[in-house]
């Protein structure tokens, strides 16, 4: 699936794997696709977003609160090392070996997957993208796809900023950008 997804559309999926990691989250969820949209800074979704006042260092900080709140800790993958370490294997010199041998943050450690939710909300952009005729998605296919998960903690972050999803998706298609974006 993610070789049909555009340049900026990669961009922010790999931007949200590496949200997920700073946070110190060991999964991917609707909220780190939200913060991957913003991080890249470019693209119709970024463009919506911010234009909706809604920018990355509070919705970094709106994930981290409403994680919290819902009582979910972030481990950085404590639990997956201390499984691996009482069975002797030591991480952290994997790391370093890594690092030296293929340069810094080429082995990270426990690999974020994503959640039931962030899987709906990927499966619902490709159902986007094809109801505007696309055969490929860009951000802005991305952010309508994680509109349509209500269980996801995006929705609860955009609350925070008093985004309407409903407003949002119909920025969107107004605004929705040729194949590219």
């Amino acid at each position: 699936m993610f070789e049909f997804f555009t340049d900026h559309g990669k961009q922010a999926v790999a931007a949200s794997q590496d949200e997920a990691i700073a946070l110190g989250h060991d999964f991917i969820g609707t909220e780190h696709l939200l913060l991957g949209l913003l991080a890249t800074g470019s693209g119709t979704a970024a463009g919506v977003l911010h234009g909706q006042n809604v920018d990355l260092e509070r919705a970094r900080h709106e994930t981290v609160r409403v994680l919290e709140a819902a009582g979910i800790p972030a481990t950085g993958g404590r639990p997956a090392r201390d499984a691996l370490s009482s069975l002797g294997i030591d991480v952290t010199q994997i790391q370093r070996q890594a690092d030296t041998s293929f340069g810094p943050g080429a082995f990270q450690f426990p690999r974020p997957a994503y959640t039931p939710e962030a899987r709906t909300a990927l499966t619902n952009t490709l159902s986007e993208a094809r109801a505007l005729g696309r055969d490929t998605f860009g951000t802005e296919h991305i952010l309508l796809g994680l509109l349509t998960v209500p269980e996801g903690h995006a929705l609860k972050i955009l609350a925070s900023f008093q985004a309407d999803p409903a407003a949002l998706r119909e920025t969107i298609l107004a605004h929705a950008a040729p194949e590219g974006t």
